[in-house]
């Protein structure tokens, strides 16, 4: 069957599921081509795991639901947490323009497989690099949107930072429990209900690393303050058996 028949068919099911599926982001969902992204079986609406990494690829309905919440608008500027294979990137380039589509992932392999993706796709225009995603992108800031595509406790102190004011930034609260939530002037602003995502990772906890320090996720001063500073405490984060 033709890809954009499958394409049509798969939106068609999101907004039949989803409460509301805003209209900008189902003309999106319908223009690009996830099979330039995903492999296997692109237009089924379920998750699969990266052939290389430890890395999910979010169903089709996990992305409407996130970019809902996000709510772009055009001509924001627009930073994706988590580029991953460069879907999600692809969906807000097609509502912002790719220029304005800011994206970053700490697996370097991903961020090589994301470029030629999307320039595959014809979103060339997407600039994806390989950084800590609670470090941001600070020299593209400051960012309309932002979209954490993983969860952490609270949202990180130097992507809220790089929120122009009235900016929106859409994550999955939480550690076990989760909650999509969108925070707007430093609190949330609004819920979207229970989902789950893997932890926001920092450098040490990519594909192929032995450390596996996660102190610096959710605030990279709290480091640095208190009783614990200086004491060793955060070796009750690492992996020293180097399982990957």
């Amino acid at each position: 069957m033709d890809n954009s028949v499958l394409r049509d068919d798969m939106v068609d099911g999101l907004e039949h599921s989803l409460e509301l599926l805003p209209e900008a982001v189902s003309i999106a969902m319908r223009s690009v081509p996830r099979h330039e992204f995903v492999t296997d079986s692109p237009y089924q609406n379920r998750p699969t795991e990266h052939r290389d990494t430890n890395t999910t690829i979010l169903a089709p309905t996990t992305v409407a639901r996130l970019l809902a919440a996000l709510d772009p608008q055009p001509d924001d500027e627009v930073l994706v947490v988590g580029a991953g294979v460069g879907y999600t990137a692809a969906v807000l380039a097609e509502i912002v323009g790719d220029a304005r589509v800011h994206a970053v992932d700490i697996t370097r392999s991903l961020v090589y497989e994301a470029r030629e993706n999307l320039q595959r796709a014809g979103y060339g225009g997407v600039l994806v690099d390989c950084r800590d995603g609670a470090e941001g992108l600070a020299d593209y800031a400051p960012f309309d949107r932002i979209l954490v595509e993983a969860s952490a406790v609270r949202p990180p102190a130097r992507l809220l930072a790089q929120l122009a004011d009235g900016g929106r930034l859409v994550m999955p609260k939480g550690v076990g429990e989760q909650t999509l939530v969108a925070v707007e002037d430093g609190e949330v602003a609004e819920s979207f209900g229970p989902l789950s995502f893997k932890p926001l990772l920092v450098d040490g906890e990519q594909t192929g690393s032995i450390v596996r320090n996660r102190t610096r996720r959710e605030d990279p001063e709290y480091e640095g303050r208190g009783w614990h500073a200086g004491h060793g405490w955060e070796q009750d984060w690492i992996d020293w058996g180097g399982s990957g």
